[in-house]
């Protein structure tokens, strides 16, 4: 079964914002989207948890530069999208 993916109102401005700001990335997003649906856990999207002030959030590779930023609930199989950005804008 598939992960669900949840978007927020805010979330869904933060990444049209973000694709507005870089198109060239849009396809990448795109697939890092798709690939976090079927497995979360793929290698390529380097998963892992965000510990501090930001603890029960995890954080997904789009590419070198860019994460996204997530809320991962194991039980439900569900993902909500919480913020989107270079390392810098997202910690």
């Amino acid at each position: 079964m598939n992960y669900k993916i949840c978007y927020t109102k805010s979330y869904n401005r933060l990444a049209a914002r973000f694709i507005r700001f870089h198109p060239e990335l849009e396809e990448q997003y795109r697939k890092t989207l798709q690939l976090l649906e079927l497995n979360p856990f793929h290698k390529s999207l380097r998963l892992h948890a965000i510990k501090g002030q930001f603890d029960n959030l995890y954080s997904v590779s789009i590419n070198l530069k860019y994460r996204l930023l997530i809320i991962l609930i194991i039980k439900e199989k569900t993902i909500i999208p919480v913020n989107i950005g270079s390392y810098d804008q997202v910690y």
